[in-house]
């Protein structure tokens, strides 16, 4: 298959390339103008001023949509939630609106998202189905799957990709708490009941791949089938790198992060089912944690 992506330097978007292209795919990578030059074929867009070569996309099979400024890169100023949103709306909309008006437009369509969609649910499991939180991150997700809108009024096969917490020890939260946990200062955020939805990046890959070649459409949940509250996650990552844990005061992360950004990472609750995923007969190569973990970080 000839398949478009966005995203392609990152730990996800490099590791989905490198799969696809092992498994005979080609990949069109799109990158922004001031992007450095790197091997494989590509196409250059530009979401903030709306530019895209769009003849370069006119044949392709299939568009993975990963790109995104990241949630948690800096402190949520009104300016930065602005960022957080425009980086996604305005990058999926020219997306879809590109592929639907193409002559010869690709059959699927996997664009972004993420499970902070459904607010905090407390110990309420949630699935494709389940609707709408009404914070930021919520009604950020709720924009960004809208605007995926015109590829699937196009006839396009469009896939949301509701995406939990990555786990890999080279990016994202979890190599952000190793550090303290190798230290033996890793512990539980606030009482340890809140619920972790979390996938391995290895599964993550895989689902990604598995919905290119899949006919599901709609909403799916890319999260691993075993949900954990906060503080079995903080008890099993210590016990794999054989570290005591304790409790993490609020203030440290609040006065780094912010109190928003802060309590959305670490107190929000989402016990989230891969509905859509195992009725489709996805298997997990990590459906636990403390599989996962000990693979991982072996």
């Amino acid at each position: 298959m000839d398949i478009a992506l966005t995203g392609s330097n990152g730990l996800i978007g490099t590791a989905l390339r490198e799969e696809l292209e092992s498994q005979g795919h080609a990949i069109l990578r799109l990158v922004r103008p001031s992007s450095p030059s790197r091997d494989g074929a590509t196409a250059v867009w530009d979401p903030a001023s709306g530019s895209i070569d769009a003849k370069a996309l006119e044949g392709i099979d299939a568009v993975v949509h990963l790109a995104g400024e990241g949630i948690a890169e800096k402190r949520w100023t009104s300016e930065q939630k602005a960022l957080l949103v425009s980086s996604r709306v305005d990058g999926t909309n020219l997306l879809a609106r590109t592929c639907a008006g193409l002559s010869s437009p690709p059959k699927r369509f996997l664009s972004g998202s993420a499970i902070g969609y459904y607010g905090d649910t407390g110990a309420n499991w949630v699935e494709e189905t389940s609707p709408a939180g009404s914070d930021f991150l919520a009604n950020l997700c709720v924009a960004w799957e809208a605007a995926a809108e015109p590829a699937r009024t196009a006839g396009i096969a469009t896939v949301t990709l509701r995406t939990g917490i990555v786990l890999d020890p080279r990016g994202g939260a979890l190599k952000r708490q190793l550090p303290f946990f190798k230290a033996g200062f890793g512990g539980r955020s606030g009482n340890g009941r809140q619920y972790f939805s979390w996938i391995s990046w290895k599964d993550q890959v895989a689902a990604l791949t598995h919905l290119i070649s899949s006919a599901v459409t709609g909403p799916v949940n890319l999260t691993a089938p075993d949900p954990v509250p906060n503080d079995y996650f903080s008890q099993t990552l210590g016990s794999v790198l054989h570290r005591p844990t304790s409790v993490i005061p609020m203030f440290g992360p609040r006065l780094l992060l912010g109190r928003e950004l802060a309590d959305s990472l670490l107190l929000t609750s989402q016990r989230v089912r891969p509905a859509a995923l195992l009725a489709d007969g996805f298997e997990f190569g990590h459906p636990t944690l403390d599989g996962a973990l000990h693979d991982l970080l072996r």
